[in-house]
């Protein structure tokens, strides 16, 4: 019995996994698109021409650099 539990336990486990990653994609979704949301009401004239230019990745980081999202993240490391 202890034998047909260790060989069903990696089966349950990446069942769990898969069930977790469908319960986590909406959540995700959502972030992002507040994200989005965010930035078209707060953005700058250059920010909304880098987003149509290079895409939504490339705008969000400047936009996250303006809001002083990397002053934040670089003070936190240590020295």
């Amino acid at each position: 019995m202890i034998g047909f539990l260790f060989l069903l336990f990696p089966f349950v486990l990446l069942g769990f996994m898969l069930l977790m990653g469908r319960v986590e994609e909406p959540l995700s979704q959502v972030a992002v698109e507040r994200d989005i949301e965010q930035f078209l009401d707060d953005a700058s004239p250059d920010e909304l021409d880098t987003f149509v230019r290079e895409g939504t990745d490339s705008a969000l980081s400047r936009f996250r650099q303006r809001l002083g999202f990397g002053r934040l993240r670089r003070n936190r490391s240590p020295s």
